[in-house]
């Protein structure tokens, strides 16, 4: 059986800058082109790319769900979030990126 990942993610620009969430099913590939300024828009315009946090999911109606939720909350609510497991705010996507 083929087991799919989704990833549900927050990037930051310096911290208590801007965020943004997203959901995707390739991460390596999504931040690449966040990264690079590739895709118009919001982070390209902010110049947001430094992955702060992700969530893994098997099933994309929960990362959907999930990324709604995220969207949602508050900003304290948000930055709490990020910080219980990246307390310095630092940038994931290397570490993330080498094993994938």
């Amino acid at each position: 059986m083929y087991n799919k990942s989704y990833y549900v993610y927050i990037l930051a620009s310096p911290r208590n800058g801007l965020l943004y969430i997203g959901m995707t099913n390739t991460l390596a590939r999504r931040l690449a082109e966040h990264q690079s300024g590739e895709i118009d828009g919001f982070t390209k315009k902010f110049g947001i790319g430094k992955l702060v946090y992700f969530e893994v999911f098997e099933d994309v109606l929960n990362a959907i769900d999930r990324e709604k939720q995220l969207k949602r909350w508050t900003r304290a609510k948000k930055n709490a979030l990020v910080e219980r497991s990246n307390p310095e705010w630092a940038d994931l996507s290397g570490q993330f990126l080498e094993s994938e």
